[in-house]
């Protein structure tokens, strides 16, 4: 076993009032230990379960390597998906859970353990363990078929090696109840636990630093976490079928696609994160869903003045004192040598959840939804409902707690969700900074119900759309009235994509599967609507001496040409696209301090001066990366996929794929963004259209949908990048959803195992 040491914070005494946080420090590790991860031989007759479960299941590979899984029982069908899924890459889907158990660090060294901790600060085995014998018993039969999958695959597959997990226990899958990676739970800074809960300065310094590092920014976040939702009603298309548009901005590789039916009424189809037994984002025969970022304020922060009496800690409540809950969390990690060591570390919680942080002499508890079991049960559910009905029933568990839904249906019925899990709160307290925790008027009430939040159904307008942006938009006229509801129950503006696709939206009609898929990759860069026209001015208005006039004329030409449309063979989306991530470079911390989106910043607050030297600056890199300004955006923005790694690697020696598309940050519907640090001159994507699906629903459901890539993370396989020049044009392949279809197109029928 590990050797580990608990620590608890120095004694300084803490005052009632203004009281500093205390340097934590974190015990040293001296007694390194092997680690042992051997897992037992299963018995025969474990062995034999197995085998029989694998007899009542059928993998169809299609002809782009997609399984369709046919299972007599749902839990048959989660059986054979999960063994299908560790086919195309095992090495995502033990990380995925390595991650999820906080243990991480245990493969990848001792850097990791704060991650760790995060994750253990909400996942102990214990409690999953409790929660799984609590489970009902068609839950437990589905997660006992998704630890049996993925261990027949391993016995059957005697090459592989896991890093970690030689062996998958039915209630590790309630450690990852929801289809992102971490959840609400990375909204936790790292940063912030290593200062409170390990070795560092004095707690006054600390504070100045985290306040500088949360001010700080260098230029934009990494390409936007989200997605694209949108749904049209029969009245605005072709044949008088609601249609549905799928389209998440996800890192690439990040979900598979897959289809799971059972004889007992499951049909699902879409896009499933790896290690997960529900379709995430997708559809079924009678209706579909599609997920976004971004809707309510669900996550809150409390400000908890600490007491220490004789080496224990209590905090303030009302007119009293509780004691702070304590626990000793252990942080194993693998040593340069391969040899494992530990640390443990005390955690404190309050009432309100566990204590992340110090600020201004405050200890500082963060309050989250940590509902696992339902989570789990929403997430499965609605892929079997079969009506609005049946859908609008499983949102009611409201444990979606970091989504935005978009649905469609056979029936021609739209309807839009923000969010889903919104905790009732006072609306006169600014739910965006941290609250005092002493103040029982700050606590939440209960959660609202669905009717309570920011939903539509039918708007009259004919359309639904979501970009992670506000829902003020939603539906054109029929949009929400945000004013109407507590300012807590949505969290982001407007953005570009917001904007483009209000434009794209207003005027549509008559849509069939192709014209929604056009217009969900509709050219314009709406970001540039307002810059393009401002330079142009500010370059008008220099003076002939101005020694910019002659050094911008060639440029400022291409753009006042350019009709703010990405291309493959287009300059000014080169020039424009390198103008932009400088200016953001450049004046990004200043909008962060004002609380102001980069884009907006730097379309309403810059000068001339500053949009006129961006440009210089942008034409110099261009021309020392290119050789010329003017270099073709598709000579530059381009796909690449060279291995199966997770962090993958980029070359400019080696073969890609030019992509007309940009980060969505511009306003591309269809978003291709890099967030690897970047060492090569060219831009290689890895977030954004990964997934994407367009459905049209009716008598018989008909999709098409395109994968980043491929289904494979075998270089080997014919399916590692079948898909990446069709993904590269915008152009879908046909879903294969009925079993004769699969047939006329299959690669290989088989049982698992065989």
């Amino acid at each position: 076993m590990p050797t580990s040491r608990s620590f608890t914070p120095a004694l300084l005494g803490l005052l009632l009032i203004g009281a500093a946080a205390p340097s934590l420090a974190v015990a040293p590790k001296k007694t390194p230990i092997v680690a042992t991860s051997a897992q037992a031989a299963p018995s025969a007759a474990t062995v034999a379960r197995w085998k029989a479960a694998a007899e009542r299941v059928t993998i169809m590979r299609d002809k782009w390597g997609i399984p369709h899984v046919f299972g007599r029982t749902d839990a048959d069908t989660v059986f054979g998906t999960l063994y299908a899924q560790a086919e195309d890459d095992f090495n995502r889907i033990e990380l995925n859970y390595i991650n999820a158990m906080g243990r991480l660090a245990e493969v990848e060294g001792e850097a990791e353990i704060w991650r760790d901790l995060r994750m253990k600060l909400y996942v102990q085995p214990a409690a999953m363990q409790a929660q799984y014998a609590a489970s009902p018993a068609w839950l437990q039969n589905l997660m006992k078929a998704f630890a049996d999958g993925l261990n027949y695959y391993l016995y059957t597959h005697p090459e592989v090696k896991p890093k970690l997990l030689t062996h998958f226990e039915p209630w590790m899958a309630l450690t990852f109840s929801e289809g992102s990676i971490g959840g609400d739970i990375e909204s936790i800074e790292l940063a912030d636990l290593a200062a409170f809960y390990g070795k560092r300065p004095a707690v006054a310094q600390l504070n100045a630093q985290l306040d500088l590092k949360r001010h700080d920014p260098r230029g934009f976040a990494p390409e936007p976490r989200g997605s694209n939702g949108f749904a049209i009603a029969p009245k605005l298309s072709a044949n008088g079928r609601a249609l549905l548009m799928i389209n998440p901005h996800t890192s690439f590789y990040f979900r598979p696609e897959v289809h799971m039916v059972s004889e007992e009424g499951l049909n699902a189809y879409g896009a499933v994160t790896w290690g997960q037994f529900f379709i995430y984002q997708g559809f079924n025969d009678k209706l579909g869903w599609m997920h976004t970022s971004g809707g309510g304020d669900v996550i809150d922060e409390y400000l908890e003045t600490v007491v220490d009496r004789n080496g224990e800690y209590f905090y303030k409540y009302g007119k009293h004192e509780a004691p702070m809950r304590k626990v000793a969390i252990a942080l194993p990690y693998k040593m340069p040598d391969g040899t494992m060591a530990s640390r443990s570390v005390t955690a404190y919680f309050t009432h309100h959840g566990p204590v992340v942080r110090a600020e201004g002499g405050k200890w500082v508890s963060v309050k989250l939804m940590d509902d696992p079991l339902n989570a789990l049960t929403q997430s499965y559910t609605r892929t079997k409902a079969r009506d609005y009905s049946a859908f609008y029933k499983a949102m009611e568990l409201r444990t979606n707690s970091s989504n935005n839904t978009v649905y469609a249906d056979a029936k021609g019925n739209i309807a839009y969700f923000h969010g889903n899990f919104i905790p009732k709160r006072d609306p006169r307290v600014d739910w965006t900074r941290p609250v005092d925790g002493s103040n029982p008027a700050n606590e939440w009430q209960r959660l609202h119900e669905i009717d309570e939040t920011i939903t539509l159904f039918n708007p009259a307008s004919g359309y639904i759309f979501n970009t992670n942006n506000w829902p003020c938009t939603a539906a054109g006229v029929s949009s929400p009235k945000c004013a109407s509801y507590p300012s807590y129950m949505w969290s982001l503006p407007e953005n570009a994509r917001g904007r483009n696709a209000a434009r794209v939206f207003k005027e549509a009609k008559g849509l069939d599967i192709d014209s929604l898929i056009a217009a969900s990759y509709d050219t314009r860069l709406q970001a540039f609507e307002p810059l393009v026209p401002a330079v142009i001015a500010d370059y008008d208005a220099l003076p002939p001496e101005d020694p910019r006039k002659a050094a911008l004329a060639e440029q400022i030409d291409a753009l006042r040409s350019w009709n703010m449309r990405y291309a493959i063979d287009s300059v000014p989306t080169s020039l424009a696209v390198y103008w932009g991530q400088d200016l953001v470079a450049q004046h990004g911390a200043r909008a962060k301090l004002e609380t102001i989106p980069p884009v907006d910043y730097i379309a309403q607050r810059l000068t001339p001066a500053d949009r006129l030297d961006g440009l210089l600056r942008a034409s110099e890199k261009l021309t020392a990366d290119f050789g010329d300004w003017r270099t073709p955006w598709g000579e530059i923005n381009r796909f690449q996929r060279l291995s199966g790694a997770v962090d993958q690697q980029y070359d400019d020696s080696e073969p890609s794929i030019p992509v007309p598309f940009t980060s969505a940050n511009w306003g591309s519907l269809a978003s291709f963004g890099m967030t690897a640090k970047q060492t090569t001159k060219r831009i290689y994507g890895d977030r954004g259209n990964s997934f994407v699906a367009a459905v049209e629903f009716g008598p018989k459901v008909r999709a098409k949908s395109i994968l980043a890539g491929g289904q494979s993370s075998d270089p080997r396989s014919p399916h590692f990048n079948d898909q990446a020049a069709m993904y590269a044009r915008g152009e879908f392949k046909d879903v294969l959803f009925y079993k004769e279809d699969i047939e006329r197109n299959l690669e290989r029928k088989y049982h698992p195992g065989k």
